[in-house]
């Protein structure tokens, strides 16, 4: 089939996809595999004909940055300059440039040349710049597409876009399938295969063992990291607090924490109900039906739409009409005759004005963030069956996450770091003697998997490089680096590469000798098809703790020896720093210091200024919660720190700790060479 939801545990309204008043094609979204989405495209090209499907495209529009960069160039600055002035605007900042945002890069506001820019800029907003695919949305036609819309070949190779988006397909009524792709689908697939090949058990979707306790265990104390949907700081704040037993708690789960719930004040409502703090109470019987399942909180579309249906008297496709109209009425309108209707036919059927009102501030509140039913399903399953891996194969679940990157939350050094520190998984170094390209299982001593890094970690190691090197190994074990780089005829920077990254600790020892010995192989010639040099070994010393951490994320982008900040702990202790695992000891409203390497900031458009910032020391992770007035006054350490130190007052509830902040410093200067990134979200 084409999904592993059974519909008949769901309450799925048939009019959320197709009505006879909707008189328009369906909505058909597809979730694919992430790495094989290609697949799918080249499929539906080769099955209807690049003459009858294309993909819709996306008008983009000048926004800020772009704007910015595009007149600046247009002005004649040079590359450095409007690197600065880009880098000085974030998304939240809206349409207008403060001159706060031009000296931060070091220019003057009243500069004739800035004001010409900023009036450029103002000016250019909202403008289409170019047109680009959409994510995803085919149009299949049962004729010659040229003949209905206008088409043209994309840049890249094999794929034909049409010149409208997706906006003037649905206008005419045109069929749109979203063939979309998922990196968790991805990763999954990638772990039943390991599992496969070491355990020796067969999983699917539908087979992995349902309802374990243990599982949901692990899901309450939000040891999520790598989970699918439930891995990001909010919904880490929730599971503690909604404590998920069951699959259909998931459900609720992942639609909760969406702008659509928080907006129409539904979360606490629901949290309070669920805990026994706050009576369940229903209006109606018929009221009871749709809302029962979820305490009388109305958290899904399709609630909204049945409400519609049982309470104000609509038919389904008013109803599905009703929801078009939520999706688009923040950019459009469009909501008014909805209201009245929506009101009166419930006033009619004998609901108080005020339970009316109610429900109409709460569709309000959905706008174009209601998150249906059907979807939330679906990802409940994959959120299951994730966790479901990480807490009972969690080996094959790290090495199937690195062998998806790019995708989640989080990056490799904090995946990592979660598997050894959380799981208990060993983790075995990066070595052109025994990596594969990709992340592999070991088995060890005892039976139990370990987990062998790939060699398609190291940064700048050609693809060709790779696959000539796993060629040459599979003829003969490498001897050492000359050995190596005759026989996979790797050049110098390949070399240079496995080097700095201590891939060729097995075969050239240490980071500086292997670095030493690299720079002496002599590439292969017609006269000296394997050339051999007998050189003195070099008196060089190994590196230190600290170089070889600096060298791991600089070439890798992790280190497998000790954290960063063990290294600072001292000097951080000494200026008042006390680390993650210590604020477990402290009372709710203590004031405290912390600092860390800044792993994650989210600002969601729905926060209200608020910015969540996720540090990392060697004791685990603080989620700091920064308001908008200090996230002002401090913008530069807030977006600009890699080691960020925070003084605040701590937060305990329910289960949930948070920091918030009262003053932010940036100590990235600490970390001298050592270079780390984090992952930033709307």
């Amino acid at each position: 089939g084409i999904t592993e939801v059974d519909p008949s545990r769901m309450s799925v309204l048939m009019e959320r996809f197709i009505s006879r008043e909707r008189d328009e094609p369906p909505d058909i979204d597809v979730d694919f595999e992430h790495q094989r989405r290609e697949e799918v495209i080249q499929y539906i090209y080769a099955r209807y004909g690049r003459d009858r499907a294309a993909l819709a495209a996306t008008v983009i529009r000048y926004r800020p940055r772009s704007a910015v960069r595009d007149v600046g160039r247009a002005l004649g600055l040079d590359a450095d300059r409007l690197d600065r002035l880009a880098g000085a605007i974030q998304w939240w900042d809206g349409r207008t440039i403060a001159p706060e945002r031009l000296r931060e890069a070091g220019e003057d506001p009243d500069h004739p040349l800035m004001r010409r820019l900023l009036w450029l800029v103002q000016a250019l907003q909202g403008f289409p710049r170019h047109l680009s695919q959409h994510v995803g949305g085919f149009v299949i036609s049962a004729g010659p597409l040229e003949t209905l819309v206008p088409i043209e070949n994309a840049a890249m190779p094999e794929r034909t876009v049409i010149q409208w988006d997706k906006d003037d397909l649905e206008a005419l009524g045109l069929l749109k399938v979203d063939v979309l792709g998922l990196g968790m689908l991805t990763a999954i697939r990638r772990s039943f295969e390991l599992i496969r090949a070491f355990h020796g058990q067969d999983l699917t979707l539908a087979s992995v063992p349902a309802e374990d306790p243990a599982v949901y265990d692990m899901i309450c104390r939000a040891e999520t990291i790598g989970v699918f949907q439930i891995e990001s700081r909010a919904q880490m704040a929730m599971l503690p607090r909604l404590k998920p037993r069951c699959y259909y708690d998931l459900v609720i789960e992942v639609a909760i924490i969406r702008p659509g719930p928080i907006q129409g004040d539904m979360v606490h409502p629901y949290l309070r109900r669920r805990n026994g703090l706050e009576p369940v109470s229903y209006p109606s019987a018929e009221v009871e039906s749709v809302l029962q399942r979820t305490l009388g909180v109305p958290i899904f579309q399709e609630q909204v739409m049945q409400l519609a249906i049982v309470a104000a008297g609509f038919s389904g496709g008013e109803a599905d009409a009703l929801r078009r109209a939520m999706a688009a009425w923040k950019k459009q309108g469009g909501l008014g005759p909805f209201e009245q209707r929506l009101i009166e036919g419930m006033r009619r059927r004998g609901y108080s004005q005020a339970f009316a009102e109610q429900i109409f501030r709460q569709i309000l509140g959905f706008g174009e963030y209601g998150f249906p039913e059907s979807h939330s399903a679906s990802f409940a399953l994959l959120v299951y069956v994730s966790a479901w891996l990480k807490c009972h194969r969690p080996a094959a679940f790290f090495c199937a996450l690195l062998n998806s990157q790019p995708m989640g939350f989080y990056a490799p050094a904090q995946l990592l770091r979660c598997a050894r520190e959380q799981h208990g998984v060993e983790l075995r170094p990066i070595d052109v003697r025994y990596s594969a390209a990709d992340c592999t299982l070991e088995r060890r001593a005892d039976g139990t998997p370990a987990l062998r890094l790939g060699l398609s970690l190291v940064r700048g190691l050609s693809a060709n490089g790779l696959s000539r090197l796993l060629a040459a190994r599979a003829e003969q074990p490498f001897e050492h680096p000359q050995d190596l780089a005759s026989r996979a005829r790797l050049n110098r920077t390949d070399l240079g590469a496995l080097a700095a990254a201590d891939a060729l600790a097995g075969i050239a020892g240490h980071r500086h000798r292997a670095r030493w010995v690299v720079a002496g192989v002599e590439p292969p010639s017609p006269l000296l098809p394997a050339p051999e040099f007998r050189e003195a070994e070099p008196l060089l010393r190994a590196p230190s703790e600290g170089q070889d951490i600096v060298a791991d994320y600089r070439h890798t982008g992790f280190s497998l020896g000790r954290h960063p900040l063990a290294l600072l702990r001292k000097r951080l202790a000494e200026e008042g720093s006390v680390t993650a695992a210590a604020l477990g000891t402290l009372a709710d409203g203590a004031v405290v210091q912390v600092a860390g390497l800044v792993v994650t900031r989210q600002r969601p458009g729905s926060a209200g200024g608020v910015t969540f910032v996720t540090l990392e020391d060697e004791t685990g992770n603080v989620n700091v919660v920064v308001w908008q007035a200090l996230a002002e006054r401090q913008r530069r350490a807030l977006l600009q720190s890699r080691l960020l130190r925070v003084r605040g007052r701590l937060q305990r509830q329910e289960g949930v700790m948070h920091l918030i902040a009262r003053s932010l410093v940036d100590r990235s200067d600490w970390l001298g060479a050592l270079v780390t990134r984090s992952r930033d979200f709307h």
